[in-house]
């Protein structure tokens, strides 16, 4: 279970994100939405430790990870997705799944310069990277440069990193930015079946509704770095407060 209390953080005068506690549960999907500047990327930053929260904790399977860096929140079980992508361009598809399935094998670097230890991982890591390639439908792009790749094929390589982490936190800014109409099934697609996992927790911040209603199984809204609605996509939606704040809609007289 991932938790967040009070979570706030503030830029001089201004308060990016407020006081925001929620629990996300394992098995669950959650969309968090909000207009342009409500605070959703500043808080999937603070949550994967991008950002120093100024007040507040986060908590994972019931340890505190406020204060730690990324990279240790990373290890800890929180996998995060930028909305741009951040990949190794020079290397292969395949080096760059492999490079990330070796941040996760313990000891192997400490076992000294023993070459039949070092060629027993390699194989092992390929392997590994190998199915999981095959997992995302990108095994014949596997020796191709990832610079070479088209934006959505980048797309699918990064969810491939995360699943190669295997995380128990799946966090999406935005995976479909930037995507052409083709190209933006496949990521849902990718969702979904990373959603079959009931032992994982997803967090998902995305603008466009259709891609909420369909996935979600529940959202919270961000405004003006608060949390204003909290609840199942439906009843969200439909409230009068997200209809003002999100959507933009002012209340019709009676």
């Amino acid at each position: 279970m991932l938790e967040t209390q009070n979570l706030t953080v503030r830029f001089g005068g201004h308060v990016a994100v407020n006081a925001v506690s929620c629990r996300f549960e394992p098995g669950t999907l959650t969309a968090i939405v909000g207009p342009n500047g409500a605070g959703k990327t500043t808080y999937f930053n603070l949550i994967s430790g991008q950002l120093p929260a100024t007040a507040g904790s986060v908590h994972l399977n019931g340890r505190e990870l406020t204060g730690l860096p990324a990279s240790a929140r990373t290890r800890a079980g929180l996998g995060r997705a930028f909305q741009l992508t951040n990949l190794f361009p020079n290397l292969s598809v395949l080096e760059n799944v492999r490079l990330a399935v070796q941040a996760t094998k313990e000891g192997a670097h400490r076992r000294g310069l023993n070459l039949w230890s070092i060629w027993s991982d390699h194989a092992q890591l390929t392997n590994r990277a190998l199915e999981i390639l095959q997992s995302v439908s990108m095994t014949a792009q596997q020796d191709a440069p990832v610079a070479s790749l088209p934006h959505g094929d980048q797309r699918k390589l990064e969810v491939a990193l995360l699943m190669a982490l295997e995380p128990s936190v799946y966090m999406f800014d935005e995976p479909t930015a930037g995507m052409s109409h083709d190209e933006a099934p496949v990521i849902l697609d990718l969702i979904r079946q990373l959603k079959k996992d009931k032992s994982k927790t997803i967090l998902l911040v995305e603008h466009k509704m259709d891609v909420v209603r369909e996935l979600a199984d529940r959202i919270i809204v961000l405004h003006n770095g608060q949390l204003v609605a909290d609840g199942e996509p439906g009843e969200v939606i439909a409230s009068p407060i997200v209809q003002e704040a999100y959507l933009g809609k002012a209340k019709e007289a009676a």
